[in-house]
């Protein structure tokens, strides 16, 4: 049985690559804006477009542009980093922290700018350092800052002995202007709420919701939605570049952090330098494919949890490892009828929140993360307590103690509506979604409907953008280190294959294993990522590392 403390211990726990992932909500697939504020298991979601676009930014020059020289001749004014309870078992002095100025709009550079945080941890070895590593942990909605303070123990070595080490929040994502849509209350109900059986009634639901919520966000964001795509974010980080004083960027991003990679590879690819792109979303992939891939990753993910679980002593889903996964989804689903009390001031454990929860248990590990999944399960199916589940699904959409969200929820809805849009799928097309849902994922596909997929997502946005997905090539940069994980379920390994084929200059480095994100989980990538990073050796090709080794 878990217990309050083993619950709270979680991330200090687990791989830090999984912490971040789990306080970003990161995914791959396209989601929508109803979809990702509904927290629910995943469901493909596909997003069509409205009103007119705002032009597209011109190709960028950078420093080169003198209407964009002051940004990047700025210079960074780092202080002591205020108290946190994240860093308290660290010394705070060892971090720093600022803020960097960049315009709202690229194509107007002399209008409104933004304040971007941005967290610093020394290099230990001064006098060795090469320059500073940045990172992304995902979402998009993840919090750089948060990727340090969490994760710092990840870099000791050669990596933190040669590097500053920076994590910043993009532009929308928490210190950095956040996208404000719902308050706490609005967020409890929208995340707990399950969605109507009768599909008219779901499909009206759905609609509803999303037009909530768009409207939530321009009431509240509106002047900052169309700027805070991804582009934008690629823009940012070179100026964050010139800014520290760094010829070429050093970059490990994560998940979404690989999209945000790839895009700084093809917008300055002069400017590349050692970039690691690890469990990739593949920036060329038909969104409703990538909701389709990720539905089945997560459903091939509970299954091997559910295999391992019936060999172990106490495992709640029976013993025959044929039935396991049947039953614990089951169980999930019954919650819709059947809510389990918790422990979280009168909150019950819904549907929508036992696979909020159990989902972000699948972004781990074997050893630990599917440890704590037995023991959440076990405590909500035998004792009839929702408690854990609850924590984890409170973790997962950024819920604190106190009843607090962070912005990561509004923030990744606001970045993936600003970065893509297709139009709707046709019958024909979302019959064949149904069929291969059906056949590959029918656990996790057995409430899905039409217009589950027909919507909703971005259609009630309010404005369109340009961007769609397209194959990177990044002619012109250094090479790429891309890292994938086989039985990864947000990113499928299939995705980082693609993403290394796709690229001009690139290596693969594989992780055997289970789990979302490599770095951070086997001494074998991290050791290739540090050399990469620090003396620019990769990999030899097909190299494969296995989980934990």
């Amino acid at each position: 049985m878990i217990t309050p403390f083993q619950a709270a211990s979680f991330r200090r726990s687990i791989p830090a690559a999984m912490a971040l992932l789990l306080a970003a909500g990161c995914t791959g697939g396209s989601g929508g804006a109803a979809s990702n504020a509904a927290g629910a298991k995943p469901v493909p979601t596909q997003v069509t477009a409205v009103v007119t676009p705002p032009p597209a930014p011109p190709k960028p020059k950078g420093a080169a542009d003198p209407a964009l020289r002051s940004f990047y001749e700025q210079k960074i004014s780092w202080k002591a980093c205020k108290d946190d309870p994240k860093t308290k078992k660290k010394d705070e002095s060892e971090f720093r922290c600022a803020t960097f100025k960049v315009p709202l709009d690229y194509t107007a550079p002399d209008g409104k700018s933004l304040d971007i945080a941005v967290m610093q941890h020394p290099a230990a070895k001064p006098d060795q350092r090469i320059g500073s590593l940045v990172l992304n942990p995902g979402g998009p909605g993840g919090s750089g800052q948060d990727f340090v303070k969490y994760a710092f123990g990840e870099f000791d070595g050669p990596l933190h002995d040669r590097y500053d080490i920076l994590g910043f929040d993009p532009r929308g994502v928490a210190d950095s202007a956040p996208v404000r849509c719902f308050d706490d209350k609005a967020r409890d109900e929208r995340n707990a709420r399950d969605s109507p059986r009768d599909p008219v009634e779901r499909k009206a639901d759905g609609e509803r919701s999303s037009k909530e919520f768009s409207a939530a966000c321009q009431d509240r964001s509106g002047d900052l939605l169309p700027f805070v795509g991804t582009r934008n974010a690629a823009r940012d980080m070179d100026v964050l570049r010139g800014a520290v004083g760094d010829d070429k960027l050093n970059y490990l991003g994560v998940s979404y952090g690989t999209f945000l990679g790839s895009l700084y590879a093809e917008e300055f690819p002069d400017r590349a330098g050692r970039l690691v792109l690890d469990a990739v979303v593949n920036p060329a992939a038909d969104k409703l494919d990538a909701s389709i891939d990720q539905t089945i990753g997560f459903e091939r993910s509970f299954r091997a949890f559910a295999a391992d679980c019936v060999a172990r002593a106490g495992c709640p889903l029976g013993g025959d490892p044929n039935k396991a996964a049947e039953i614990g989804a089951n169980f999930l689903d019954k919650l819709q009828d059947q809510p389990l009390r918790t422990a979280y001031d009168g909150r019950k454990l819904t549907s929508r929140l036992g696979w909020s929860g159990t989902n972000s248990l699948l972004y781990g590990d074997k050893e630990t993360a599917w440890k704590y999944l037995r023991e959440a399960l076990t405590l909500a199916m035998n004792n009839k307590d929702g408690s854990a589940l609850l924590f984890y699904a409170d973790n997962y959409m950024g819920r604190d103690e106190k009843g607090h969200y962070d912005n990561s929820a509004d923030s990744r809805s606001a970045i993936r509506c600003a970065d893509g849009a297709a139009p709707a799928p046709s019958p024909e097309r979302i019959e064949q979604v149904l069929a291969k849902l059906k056949a590959d994922a029918p656990l996790f596909s057995k409430d899905t409907v039409a217009s589950d997929i027909e919507g909703p997502g971005c259609e009630f946005w309010p404005y369109k953008t340009p961007e769609k997905p397209h194959v990177i090539r990044a002619e012109g940069a250094a090479p790429i280190l891309v890292v994938g994980t086989t039985g990864d379920p947000a990113t499928p390994y299939a995705a980082s294959e693609k993403l290394a084929k796709d690229l001009a200059h690139a290596s693969l480095l594989t992780l055997k294993g289970e789990g979302h994100g490599a770095f951070g989980r086997s001494k074998c990538v991290d050791a290739a990522v540090a050399a990469y990073i620090v003396e620019g050796k990769l990999p030899a090709a097909g190299t494969q590392c296995t989980d934990g080794k």
